[in-house]
């Protein structure tokens, strides 16, 4: 697998605190990488230096074969960066917007106009930023970022200020960017935007990377017990599924059953703990 992303020893320390500890990762061409964890575990401060846009302490990122830092001028246009705080020009409508990112990029103005569609803001084309929602504001900055075509994708909690309806309308956007070939790395705290879009999750904490792997074989190795919750409100907990479905279809009570495995929050919690992150 040819490496799309390559971080060796990535380490951001601000005095004594070590926000991002020694992080090695490499993410392959074409991958859809999720990467999770509470509040503080440095999951931003890592994506900024892979791309390109805080210096590390220590350690190396390189993108598409080129070195992240110093800021690459030649790295630029390949990659897309929606970052966590949207930021726009002043009094522009949405339209003016988009087309301004694209002709800093030599694109067509059609192009643009065409991401306005896909993101859902034509109704909106003619509307200043500050007219807009916080989840339509969030959907035009990410046209912004893939308005040029980049070959890295880079999202910075893509979907937080989205309704349930319009999260799910960009995941079908996301997954159809990464279908085409595209590689694409983005921070959540959804787990199951991850394990719906990832192929594999990395989670944080304090700094450190805890795991990286598929989200199935995260799940997997943390070895839960499978819960089945009956139609009556009864949950029986079971290592024994397949032993446990078969009596109850034995007894005719398998109408209305669910069977739910563990979670990637299971694992998140397993490795994070559960108490509260301001």
């Amino acid at each position: 697998m040819t490496a799309a992303i390559e971080v060796i020893g990535l380490t951001k320390t601000y005095g004594d605190l070590r926000a991002v500890d020694g992080v090695d990762l490499t993410v392959g061409e074409g991958e859809f990488v999720g990467i999770l964890g509470p509040n503080g575990a440095g999951k931003t401060t890592l994506l900024e230096m892979v791309e390109g846009l805080r210096e590390p302490t220590a350690g190396s990122a390189s993108v598409l074969g080129l070195p992240a830092w110093p800021r690459n001028a030649a790295l630029l246009p390949r990659i897309g960066v929606q970052l966590q705080a949207s930021s726009f020009f002043e009094r522009l409508t949405a339209r003016e917007q988009i087309h301004t990112f694209a002709s800093l990029y030599g694109v067509a103005a059609s192009r643009a106009d065409e991401w306005l569609e896909r993101v859902g803001l034509v109704e909106k084309a003619d509307s200043r930023v500050e007219q807009l929602s916080g989840g339509q504001a969030q959907r035009l900055s990410i046209a912004c970022a893939l308005v040029h075509d980049p070959e890295v994708v880079f999202l910075d909690e893509p979907t937080a200020a989205l309704d349930p309806q319009a999260r799910r309308n960009l995941w079908d956007l996301l997954s159809g960017i990464n279908d085409s070939g595209r590689t694409v790395v983005l921070t959540t705290h959804y787990m199951d935007e991850a394990e719906a879009l990832a192929d594999r999750v990395a989670i944080m904490d304090h700094g450190k990377l805890l795991v990286f792997d598929t989200p199935a074989a995260l799940i997997h190795g943390l070895d839960a017990p499978t819960r089945i919750t009956l139609t009556d409100g009864e949950v029986l907990t079971t290592r024994e599924p397949a032993v446990e479905i078969a009596r109850l279809a034995e007894q005719s009570r398998l109408d209305g059953v669910r069977v739910q495995t563990g979670t990637l929050e299971d694992v998140f919690l397993d490795l994070t703990g559960r108490e509260y992150r301001a």
